[in-house]
């Protein structure tokens, strides 16, 4: 499976951004996609999360409310829609594939096994 996310950029705080992540290869097996970041001197967070079996939503608290994570299954892209965004927000997202993973490990990035680049996301304030 190769990931491909594209979409980031610079935006003032307050406004949007669309991050896209297309899946390519063997994505027959895919489970469950989610969106990480990772700040600049700080460790990889998880962002949004979906699990394709029953469709489950996962968002972190810093995000929820902002964010929506979403997927078309014909274009094998997921897609992390990214409103009133906040400086806080600047960081490298990363979207990332894994298996059918339970809901516990839905917000641990060990648990999925395939990466996308990153994208930079910065937001000025």
């Amino acid at each position: 499976v190769q990931l491909q996310a594209s979409g980031g950029g610079l935006v003032q705080a307050g406004g949007s951004l669309r991050l896209s992540c297309a899946a390519s290869g063997r994505t027959s097996g895919i489970g469950a996609m989610g969106w990480f970041r990772q700040a600049p001197g700080k460790e990889r967070e998880f962002v949004a999360a979906r699990r394709e079996r029953d469709k489950m939503l996962y968002y972190s608290n810093s995000v929820k409310g902002r964010f929506t994570i979403s997927r078309d299954n014909a274009k094998e892209t997921v897609w992390l829609q990214m409103n009133s965004l906040k400086p806080e927000d600047t960081a490298v997202y990363y979207c990332a594939a894994g298996g059918n993973l339970i809901t516990s490990s839905m917000r641990h990035d060990r648990y999925y096994d395939y990466w996308g680049q990153g994208t930079l996301v910065t937001v000025s304030s």
